[in-house]
């Protein structure tokens, strides 16, 4: 690092759990975001603020004016542009050391897979059933960890699904593909504007902690947030053997 860079992340390098070590791990890592709205806009700005090396910042929507009261990465004047553009311009105003890669499209096929097999670590920023479960299947694949997130009303969930490790329960151990879950967007449901903000931010901190080597992930666990009572509750989860995608 140089003196900029060591000015810059100084207060991450005064803790001990992180240093210039896991400073250093940060810059040299690469995060894939699929979804810049509600809970992408502060995922992103977090990352984009600590220093992530690379971050490929993936949707295929544009901005509406219906977003602006939640997805933070997104001003007025964006209205009408690709997400993952008007996403990248912000990022490079936080810090514009951060190498952003706006991809403007679905990530879907061969595309995801190879943007899976390339990054550390990915965040599910989605707001599909159809969308997770491809995501999971990837990382399953090229056993990447992947920061889950969800945010709908004022209830939130987050869960860090750690495919590095056999042992890791995966997002369809959770959510069996196929089963009949009821879909929910906020387009009909509404979402409380600061709960993708805490929601996205959680997923922030776990993908940091994630590559800089510190603390304990939320592997194993879901996390529940009911925002009107502002009460957090922890669910354990437990590997499927029988589960399609990671069991055996």
């Amino acid at each position: 690092m140089n003196d900029e860079q060591l000015l810059r992340y100084s207060r991450h390098i005064l803790l001990p759990q992180i240093g210039i070590e896991g400073q250093e791990r940060l810059l040299a890592a690469r995060a894939l975001m699929i979804g810049a709205g509600g809970l992408g806009s502060p995922a992103a700005l977090y990352l984009a603020a600590a220093g992530i090396g690379t971050l490929v910042l993936c949707d295929d929507d544009t901005v509406d004016l219906t977003n602006l009261q939640r997805q933070i990465l997104h001003y007025t004047a964006s209205v009408g542009r690709p997400k993952a553009l008007s996403g990248r311009d912000t990022l490079a105003l936080i810090n514009p050391e951060v190498n952003v890669v706006a991809l403007e499209r679905r990530l879907e096929g061969e595309l995801l897979d190879e943007q899976v097999a390339a990054a550390d670590v990915v965040l599910d920023c989605s707001d599909n059933f159809a969308t997770r479960h491809a995501i999971n299947r990837a990382c399953a694949t090229h056993r990447k960890p992947l920061v889950s997130g969800a945010a709908i009303r004022f209830d939130g969930q987050v869960s860090v699904f750690d495919l590095r490790k056999a042992q890791s329960p995966c997002y369809n151990c959770l959510f069996p593909e196929g089963r009949d879950v009821e879909e929910v967007r906020c387009a009909v449901m509404g979402v409380f504007a600061p709960l993708t903000g805490i929601i996205g931010a959680t997923q922030a901190a776990e993908a940091l902690k994630l590559v800089a080597g510190c603390g304990t992930s939320l592997s194993g666990g879901l996390l529940l947030l009911d925002g009107l009572a502002m009460e957090w509750r922890r669910i354990a989860l437990g590997k499927d053997p029988g589960c399609a995608v990671c069991g055996s």
